[in-house]
């Protein structure tokens, strides 16, 4: 049962019931003062890009364990040059294949995660949170309003159709970036080999995955670790500070044995207390794990010998041991734990946290590692924001007047309804008059308007806002990722006993006061 409480709010802070006052004392009458309590200091709040977001309540004291994705999640890459090398190899098959493909170039900010590929048009689009399209590019030539219309006023986003493809995670923008290039080939004809946009992106995955197994990528990244990976010194006190507190920790990653082993120890021994590694940190490393079928599927699991890499087949899962592949299933077994009591961090929101959530109710964390960009540039933007925001608010009093007065003057003429006392004539000087205003004040709202969309992002702007509406990918992180953060290592801020509250939801007509819900125990 919950209990509701209903607090005006005034002045920008929330007033309960006011407490009860003790009578004045009666004349003559000693009063004994009670010196006033000095407040204690408080810790500091970590700055809002470190924050940790919640979209469901979650009560950290009541998780057993939490299981943590690798790559992206507890190992940051540094974007621009993973994914420069992805493209670059991307690029090197494409030309094996005798594709005109040399003169292409990565460029990051073409494309950011959120954005979905329309493989029947060929189009990168971004979508607000009811799937329609709000601004659209065909391969790398953003649309104009007209073209953008013709294609999209009657269509309405829907992941489950296959000429869709979410970008969401940033393993996916190096192809994106080469899909939007080859879209512009494919219009000029230089790709006769090429049946069409889906087919397009069809042979570029396919190339991309090749890649991948090849294990060229994580090669490079072992030989060269400081150029590719960006280190968080706080990531392993985060999750000592967890496994002390009594949690589990887990390791769940789609990365095979030898890379992990390598890039997790240079990632976190080095930051942690002396004579404890990365394994100490973890109760159960799971490698090679096939996500999302790690959660959907029965599949067995391997021991891994540390040290050789010597797997054999086992049917439960113990303490302080590395297993290749599995499912969830023996994981809750091992931990005698299941659904609401684990928590799963990664940055996949397929992989991680739709399935994870979906199949097993684990409970989940999204990364976001641009959300420390996003809500930096959202800060420096603040003036123009507010700016343009008492701006719309005088625009949507004068469009109000305006429409009064053109009713006003339709029953004035027309000899209908409550009479208004001006002249039809005074009226329409008065809708002038208006009308003059509103075109003053639509000049100053344009630039601002259209700075406001580039924000962190010149095509695209922010990531999860499209207008003043949620982005596609909000949504999505709105449903399935109970709380989302920039990076692990704001654990630290929070600390493992931490009760993280979802904000009250907002409706287009709520009043301005709040309901407080009686919390979980």
């Amino acid at each position: 049962m919950t209990g509701r409480g209903r607090t005006r709010r005034t002045g920008g802070r929330t007033r309960g019931r006011e407490p009860p006052t003790e009578p004045p004392p009666q004349d003559g009458g000693d009063v004994e003062e009670t010196p006033a309590r000095t407040p204690e200091p408080g810790f500091p709040h970590p700055p809002r890009e470190r924050g940790i977001y919640c979209n469901r309540t979650l009560n950290l004291r009541s998780i057993r364990a939490i299981g943590y994705d690798m790559d992206y999640t507890l190992i940051h890459y540094r974007v621009e040059e993973w994914e420069l090398r992805a493209f670059e190899h991307l690029r090197r098959k494409l030309t094996e294949r005798g594709w005109p493909v040399t003169q292409l170039r990565f460029d990051p900010a073409q494309v950011i995660r959120g954005l979905i590929l329309d493989t029947e048009l060929g189009n990168v689009v971004k979508a607000n949170r009811f799937g329609y399209v709000k601004r659209a590019a065909h391969g790398t030539r953003l649309l104009d309003f007209e073209r953008q219309r013709d294609a999209y006023a009657r269509v309405q986003v829907d992941l489950a159709e296959r000429r869709y493809v979410f970008l969401n995670t940033l393993f996916t923008i190096s192809e994106a970036c080469m899909y939007a290039q080859l879209v512009d080939l494919l219009d000029a004809g230089r790709l006769p080999a090429v049946l069409g946009y889906a087919d397009l992106y069809r042979q570029v995955r396919a190339s991309l995955d090749e890649a991948h197994v090849e294990g060229e990528l994580k090669a490079e990244i072992l030989a060269d670790p400081d150029r590719f990976v960006e280190s968080d010194p706080e990531a392993g006190i985060a999750l000592l500070d967890q496994r002390r507190a009594g949690k589990k920790l887990l390791l769940i990653t789609n990365s095979d044995w030898d890379y992990t082993r390598a890039l997790m120890a240079y990632a976190f021994d080095r930051h942690l207390p002396t004579g404890l590694t990365w394994r100490d940190l973890f109760h159960l490393v799971i490698v090679a794990a096939r996500k999302p079928e790690f959660f959907e599927e029965d599949a067995p699991a391997f021991e891994v010998a540390e040290n050789t890499g010597l797997v054999k087949p086992v049917r439960r899962l113990s303490e302080e041991g590395v297993y290749l592949g599995g499912n969830a299933g023996l994981v809750e077994e091992a931990l005698g734990a299941s659904g609401e009591q684990i928590l799963y961090v990664g940055d996949h929101l397929f992989s991680d946290v739709h399935v994870s959530k979906n199949v097993v109710r684990w409970r989940t964390a999204l990364i976001l590692r641009e959300l420390e960009q996003e809500l930096a540039a959202l800060e420096s933007a603040r003036a123009q924001q507010d700016q343009l925001a008492g701006l719309m608010q005088d625009k949507e009093r004068l469009e109000f007047d305006q429409a009064q007065i053109r009713v006003a003057i339709q029953r004035k003429r027309g000899g209908y309804g409550p009479a208004p006392t001006a002249s039809v004539g005074a009226l329409e000087r008065r809708a002038n008059d208006i009308r003059a205003r509103l075109a003053e004040l639509d000049e100053r709202i344009a630039p601002l308007a259209e700075e406001s969309a580039t924000t962190s992002n010149a095509r695209w702007g922010l990531l999860m806002r499209t207008g003043n509406d949620k982005s596609y990918l909000a949504r999505q992180v709105e449903r399935y990722a109970d709380t989302y953060t920039s990076r692990v290592s704001n654990f630290l801020y929070q600390t493992p006993f931490v009760y993280l509250r979802s904000p009250r939801g907002s409706l287009p007509h709520d009043p301005d006061y709040v309901i407080v819900e009686r919390e979980e125990e």
